[in-house]
C-alpha cells in the first residue's frame, strides 16, 4: 500500500490560501483533486448572507469537486483554536445560530461530515459548566447532522498550540464521542483523528490508530515539527496511513497542512513519490 492507496481531499482553509476563497475550488481541482473540505470560512459570520452561501455553492459545483466536510462555526481559525459550542454568552449563542445554517449548506452539497471544536477554557468560569454546555450543543449539532445523514466529528488538538482547550488527547475526544452518542441515542459522533495534533502532544500514534481506527470518521494529516507536507518532518505517515487502512478505515484523509514557502499549487509534490 503507500499513498497512491489513500483518499485525499484538501482543506481549502490552509491550502490555496493566497487565492479568494471562490477560486480556491477551481485550484484544487486544477492541482488534480476531487474533494475539498473547509473550515467555516466566515470567521466573523455564523450566519452570513445567503449570496455569500450561493457564491461558494456555486464555486464548488463549477469545479467539479465534492465538498466532504465542514466545520461549524468556531470563530478565528487557526489557533489558538478556540471554538465556540462551549463558550458561555453570546459566542455559545452565535454557534447555535450557525448549526442549521452549516448542516444546510453541507446538505445542498452532498456533504456527510460535519465538525465540532469544542471550544476553549474560559477564565473565571466552571469547566463542569462548558463540559455541560458543550455536551448539549453537541446534541444539538449532531441531530442536525442526522436529518441529513451525516457524522458529526470531535477532534483532539494540541496543547502547545491550543493550551486552553480540553480534548488535547485521543481519549478526551473520544470520551466525549461516547457522551454524545449516548446523549443522542443517534450514534452519528465520530472521532476526528488529526495525526498531526495527536503527535504534537507526544501520543503513540500506532496505538491510537489501533485503538480508535473503528471509531474514526476523518482523518487529518500534516507533518511534524512544522505542520508542513509529508516529507517536510519526521513523521511516518505513509506507515501510519497504511496502518489506518488495514485496521479498517476506507474514508477520506484531509490534507491540513501548510505549503511552506511556494505556492500551494507546487505543494503536492509528495504524492509523485
Amino acid at each position: 500500500m503507500g499513498f497512491a492507496d489513500q483518499r485525499f481531499n484538501v482543506n481549502l482553509s490552509i491550502l490555496f490560501t493566497e487565492l479568494p476563497l471562490l477560486e480556491r475550488p477551481a485550484a484544487a481541482a486544477a492541482a488534480g483533486f476531487t474533494a475539498v473540505e473547509l473550515w467555516w470560512p466566515w470567521v466573523d459570520s455564523p450566519v452570513p448572507e445567503q449570496a455569500e452561501l450561493d457564491a461558494l455553492k456555486h464555486a464548488i459545483e463549477e469545479a467539479g469537486v465534492q465538498l466532504t466536510g465542514l466545520n461549524f462555526y468556531a470563530g478565528q481559525l487557526p489557533g489558538p483554536d478556540r471554538g465556540a459550542l462551549s463558550v458561555p454568552g453570546e459566542e455559545s449563542e452565535r454557534y447555535r445560530a450557525n448549526i442549521d445554517v452549516a448542516a444546510g449548506f453541507a446538505a445542498s452539497l452532498g456533504c456527510t461530515a460535519l465538525n465540532a471544536l469544542y471550544g476553549n477554557r474560559v477564565e473565571g468560569v466552571d469547566p463542569a459548566e462548558q463540559d455541560a454546555l458543550a455536551l448539549e450543543n453537541l446534541a444539538l449539532a449532531a441531530r442536525a447532522a442526522g436529518r441529513i445523514g451525516a457524522v458529526l466529528l470531535i477532534e483532539a488538538l494540541n496543547r502547545p498550540e491550543s493550551p486552553l482547550y480540553p480534548l488535547v488527547s485521543a481519549p478526551a475526544a473520544v470520551e466525549v464521542v461516547d457522551k454524545v452518542n449516548e446523549a443522542t441515542g443517534l450514534g452519528n459522533a465520530r472521532f476526528l483523528m488529526d495525526l498531526y495534533h495527536l503527535s504534537m502532544n507526544g501520543e503513540d500514534l500506532p496505538a491510537v490508530i489501533e485503538r480508535f481506527a473503528a471509531r474514526t470518521g476523518h482523518v487529518q494529516i500534516a507533518d511534524n515539527p512544522g505542520r508542513g507536507a509529508p516529507g517536510t518532518g519526521s513523521l511516518p505517515l505513509e506507515d501510519l496511513l497504511d496502518q489506518l487502512k488495514k485496521a479498517g478505515y476506507d474514508g477520506w484523509v484531509g490534507l491540513e497542512y501548510k505549503p511552506g514557502d511556494r505556492p500551494s499549487a507546487e505543494a503536492f509534490d509528495w504524492l509523485a513519490r
